[in-house]
């Protein structure tokens, strides 16, 4: 059992940090290989959703393996999508100077409104794929990664002491100006508190026998996890490259000619 365990967790970390490389790689490649690299993904998008469709079929240890890799396929193609430009939102442009309140709220849901409403889309599917399915790890695994990614963009709406806006390549350096750079907020401490929460309770259930440790549910504790130590890089100064240099080692990462967002008190 603690075999199994140790493995369902070194595939989940081993997926989000190729997954993630793979994405910031491709997204700091010359944007001619775009469309290419979108063709490709879209491929791997068909084969996910059949993976996904195979697995909710059955409750296994393989399936749960299959539906977990095919959901990080399923997420990257969205991601990839936005990171390129092709999925964002009616707006393209950098905040308007000065913009607080509700008009920055609302320039900050039209550049990426499109991008959020393939997430819906994509959710609704897989809540229509998994009618009448015993094996849930994909949509469950879907639905945490949409959620910790939402309260990721609204932390860097409220405010962050780290945004990372300087790892933006030149085609999105205009959402660095979507970012806000403070100290610490209420709704971080919130969002966090929840997460972290979560996580324990988890545990502690696992503890007590009260939940049985499959391999689907290591997983979805692994990535809770996993989202959040992204959360807490958020307030500390931490080089993204120490995890991700082989795919951010690129002209494109130079530091951008334009100034960091401006810190607000």
């Amino acid at each position: 059992m603690v075999t199994e365990v140790i493995w369902a967790c070194l595939y989940t970390a081993l997926c989000w940090w190729f997954g993630t490389g793979v994405i910031l790689w491709l997204d700091r490649r010359p944007p001619q290989t775009f469309r290419l690299s979108l063709a490709v993904w879209t491929v791997l998008l068909a084969l996910s959703f059949a993976g996904v469709a195979w697995s909710m079929r059955e409750v296994s240890v393989a399936n749960a393996y299959l539906a977990f890799g095919s959901v990080i396929l399923m997420w990257g193609w969205h991601e990839l999508a936005f990171l390129t430009g092709w999925i964002t939102g009616p707006r393209t442009t950098a905040l308007t100077p000065g913009a607080t309140g509700w008009r920055r709220f609302v320039e900050s849901v039209q550049v990426m409104l499109y991008h959020e409403l393939a997430l819906i889309a994509n959710f609704a599917l897989l809540w229509w794929m998994q009618a009448q399915q015993p094996n849930h790890v994909a949509i469950c695994t879907y639905a945490l990664l949409w959620c910790m990614r939402l309260s990721a963009k609204l932390n860097l709406f409220f405010g962050v002491p780290q945004t990372g806006a300087q790892y933006l390549p030149p085609h999105l350096r205009y959402l660095g100006s979507y970012f806000r750079q403070r100290s610490i907020t209420p709704w971080f401490v919130l969002s966090l508190s929840v997460a972290i929460g979560t996580w324990v309770w988890l545990v502690w259930l696992a503890q007590q026998g009260a939940v049985a440790i499959t391999t689907g549910w290591v997983m979805l504790a692994t990535l809770l996890g996993l989202a959040i130590v992204e959360h807490l890089i958020m307030m500390f100064p931490w080089p993204l490259d120490r995890l991700w240099g082989w795919a951010m080692a690129t002209p494109s990462t130079k530091p951008a000619l334009n100034p960091p967002p401006r810190k607000h008190a």
